[in-house]
């Protein structure tokens, strides 16, 4: 036998362990198929990302070519759980990024990169040493699975595709709707919508979301079974726009209008980094303008409305929609803006089509103008409206309130065709439609537009009724058309530079020109907080005088109080359903009351920049401005405008089976009957919260130091107190019990300011020394009757424990919750919901743009 040497067999060895390990040219084929071999037998579906689908499998594929590229990627809800407080939404649009697909060995890597930091300049080094400094997110990670010739590669992303990119696990569990997560067991691929076209590819998948726990009360009553919630959630892959062809416009903060904004650390040492671009649609002229100063566009701007909405509101929502072109002709354009009924062949989620939704809640709620937006650029791509179907409803139930108009032989109903109701409920709808599409055309809030005579749709408009005899009138409940303001706001997005003009000069002339109109702008920042100082920039109000405006609104709402009966329901309507018409009716003043609040203390400014010519930076209420706000403020809270009509108090029953209670109604402490007290609580409350909110406080206060004769916050408070505690009893027993509802309110208002951290020390010091003038009254006032003795006593003893500081454990008594209100529908703890909502969906992207959204 012949032995190798040591050393041969050691080579030997080794050599055969290389060839275990080292795979051939053949292996190495086997390995990494092509991509025709790895797809044959699925599906393709051609277009931007073709898109395969393995029936067998039960897997969605992608073929990636545009490596290195930067690449749109939206994801959106197309059904919806039917909640407004919790705001999953059908066809709402949630997160939106440019991303770029990049080849690592056997990965392909799906990365955003960081925007909000830039350099604008030719130098690679500079802009590569901003990318550096500022992380970007890899957001997904593929296993390459097939290779073509070409280059292009095959990935499987069914796990991308079907996983809770919109956030509706944290969604559910920030609105207190329980702890649910994906079952991917019942969740799968939507093929049925998943489609691809030259310049987009859409995928959607249904995904199954449960919970082992207790599901929140939204959740049980709007799903099937509130233990598995099914959505759909699509991804949209979107080929950006050249950028070559759209010329990105500077933001004013007078222009009206939304903007993207970033940091650009290629700017001269000195000047400002921060830049804001405009939201806008591209609009290019396709000629030169004619001798009327007009061009035709190369494509037209057109917006689709959802087929599902039904008369008469299609028809309302169109005529709304449509106003806007009225705008685009004063920006210079012809036929350069229209609106459609989406095709039935169409998708509303596709990021091609501008649409117009009609979605329907279990509640009534907000709606919203959203866009998907290119953040390079400022370019909107997709306008994306929801309107909710439940709010042409209760504007019907406002009017209802304010006309009692089933008498007679209207006691069963109007036909629609003699409607006024339904004549002021769709005047309304087309106001609503007109400023969402607004949003999505860029345009943003205008709160101040209503002292220049409804100047704007981008204003929340309040319903204009007047007292004619002993009845009202809405035949002025609404405008129509876009306004002057609106033409403004749409010139500075839209217009183009004339003959030897620049768009510098352009723009600034039409900022100068709204300004010499006297057209006011104050947008959400500086109008929905409750301290709120500007007293032009208000919801939903009416009218130049605030004060003028309050007294009309209460004169309307005496009269329809006084005419409140069975009228405001059709013949065989349960007389219970009355409350529901009640609570609008009784709480008509509610927003003019913080319209006329924002006098006290208020002070008056613009959105100025340096070199304004005679620019408002601030101007201070006039002091008998002021005064006359507070006297308007506190008739409001006499027992004789807060009681409720006897036909509120002797007609409205108790609930009957089948018409349970909801969040329409008053709040009370007598169930299952009425409360005649409880909506005196919430209207005095509403008042006098107003009056003594911190920051009006504090302005009140630094007012009067300033010099000036002016109403101080000591003032304030002493003439509060007069008109609550030294007024004259009612010898009516019932309004007695009213006034004595308003002194416990302003009693519980002044220890909540005096002990809530918010309240400036020097606020919290003069409310205290005034407790103590209350007190030593009261001991000196113990009331003429029984009742009021006792509740005198018990108010003092409140009093003192508090300024006693000796903390009894003993457990005060709980307020009543104020109905539903703005947007014309809320409840309780609606404004922190809507504050996460917000911060929930502007997380994806700083360029999301909703109505409702507080801009900085």
């Amino acid at each position: 036998m012949h032995r190798l040497p040591a050393c041969l067999l050691r080579v030997a060895l080794v050599a055969a362990g290389l060839l275990l390990i080292v795979p051939t040219a053949s292996a190495q084929t086997d390995e990494v198929p092509t991509i025709a071999e790895k797809t044959d037998g699925m599906e393709r579906i051609d277009g931007y990302v073709p898109v395969y689908w393995d029936a067998d499998a039960g897997t969605l594929w992608l073929e990636i070519s545009q490596f290195d590229t930067n690449v749109l990627y939206v994801n959106s809800l197309p059904t919806g759980l039917g909640s407004n407080p919790v705001g999953l939404d059908r066809g709402q649009l949630g997160g939106q990024r440019i991303v770029r697909f990049e080849r690592t060995g056997p990965k392909v890597l799906l990365v955003a990169p960081n925007l909000d930091y830039r350099a604008s300049t030719d130098n690679p080094q500079e802009r590569e040493a901003v990318r550096g400094a500022f992380a970007p997110s890899v957001l997904w990670g593929f296993e390459v699975a097939a290779e073509g010739a070409d280059g292009h590669v095959l990935v499987e992303a069914t796990d991308f595709v079907v996983r809770d990119a919109h956030g509706v696990v944290r969604r559910l569990k920030n609105t207190d709707q329980g702890s649910f997560s994906l079952d991917e067991s019942r969740s799968a691929p939507y093929l049925e919508n998943t489609k691809a076209f030259p310049k987009n590819t859409e995928l959607e998948a249904r995904l199954t979301f449960t919970t082992d726990g207790d599901p929140g009360e939204y959740v049980q009553r709007t799903a099937a079974d509130p233990r598995a919630v099914t959505l759909h959630v699509r991804h949209s892959l979107v080929e950006l726009p050249d950028t070559t062809g759209y010329t990105p416009r500077r933001f004013h903060p007078r222009s009206g209008l939304f903007y993207e904004s970033y940091e650009d650390y290629a700017t001269p040492v000195g000047a400002s980094m921060t830049r804001r671009l405009v939201n806008r649609h591209r609009l290019q002229c396709a000629e030169a303008p004619g001798e009327d100063g007009r061009c035709p566009p190369k494509e037209p701007i057109v917006y689709h409305l959802d087929p599902g909405t039904p008369e008469p509101v299609r028809s309302a929502l169109l005529d709304g929609a449509r106003w806007w072109a009225e705008a685009f002709e004063a920006a210079g354009f012809e036929d350069a803006y229209r609106v459609e009924m989406l095709p039935d062949t169409a998708d509303a989620m596709d990021v091609r089509y501008n649409v117009i939704q009609w979605v329907h809640r279990r509640t009534r709620g907000w709606s919203y103008g959203a866009s998907v937006t290119d953040p390079r650029t400022g370019e909107i791509l997709k306008g994306h409206v929801t309107l909710g179907s439940r709010r042409v409803r209760q504007d019907y139930r406002l009017a209802e309130g304010l006309l009692a108009p089933y008498q007679g032989a209207h006691a069963d109903g109007f036909s629609s065709e003699d409607d006024p109701m339904l004549e002021m409920a769709l005047a309304r709808i087309r106001q609503l439609s007109a400023h969402e599409v607004g949003h999505t055309l860029g345009l943003a809030h205008n709160f101040a537009a209503s002292v220049n005579d409804r100047a704007s749709v981008m204003d929340y408009p309040a319903p204009l009724a007047r007292v004619q005899g002993d009845s009202i009138t809405l035949d002025r409940a609404y405008d129509t058309g876009v306004e002057r303001w609106d033409k403004v706001a749409a010139r500075y997005a839209y217009q183009q530079p004339g003959p030897n003009q620049t768009e510098a000069e352009l723009l600034e002339s039409i900022v100068q020109e709204a300004k010499q109109e006297g057209l006011n702008y104050i947008t959400d920042a500086d109008a929905r907080p409750a301290g709120a100082a500007h007293p032009k920039s208000n919801l939903w109000d009416n009218g130049q005088n605030m004060v003028q405006a309050l007294e009309r609104e209460m004169n309307v709402r005496e009269v329809a109080l006084d005419r409140f009966g069975e009228a405001v329901v059709t013949r065989d309507e349960p007389l219970a359903s009355m409350e529901e018409v009640l609570v609008p009716l009784y709480l008509r003043h509610r927003y003019q009351v913080e319209a006329t609040a924002k006098l006290l203390g208020g002070e008056a400014y613009e959105y100025a920049t340096r070199g304004d010519d005679g620019a408002q930076l601030s101007a201070v209420v006039p002091a008998e401005r002021q005064r006359a706000a507070l006297d308007e403020l506190l008739s409001t809270i006499r027992p004789s405008a807060l009681a409720l009509p006897e036909a509120a108090r002797e007609k409205i029953p108790p609930r009957p089976p089948g018409h349970g209670d909801n969040r329409e109604l008053f709040d009370g402490r007598t169930d299952p009957t009425l409360d005649p007290y409880a909506p005196a609580e919430v209207a005095a409350t509403m008042v006098l919260d107003a009056l003594t909110q911190p920051e009006r406080a504090l302005r009140l206060i630094e007012q009067q130091d300033a010099g000036a004769v002016r109403l101080g916050f000591q003032d304030l408070l002493t003439r509060i107190t007069d008109a609550v505690w030294k007024s004259n009893a009612p010898n009516d027993t019932h309004r007695a019990e009213l006034q004595r509802t308003t002194q416990q309110v302003w009693t519980d208002v002044l220890l909540d300011r005096a002990s809530t951290a918010d309240t400036a020390p020097s606020v919290r010091a003069r409310i205290e020394h005034h407790l103590r003038t209350l007190r030593a009254w009261l001991a000196d006032h113990p009331g003429a009757t029984s009742e009021a003795e006792a509740h005198r006593t018990a108010l003092q003893a409140s009093i003192a424990r508090f300024l006693d500081r000796t903390h009894e454990a003993t457990e005060q008594p709980a307020s009543v919750d104020t109905p539903p209100g703005s947007p014309i529908g809320q409840a309780p703890g609606f404004h922190q919901r809507h504050v996460q909502r917000q911060a929930w969906l502007d997380q994806w992207s700083p360029a999301r743009r909703a109505c409702m959204r507080q801009h900085p």
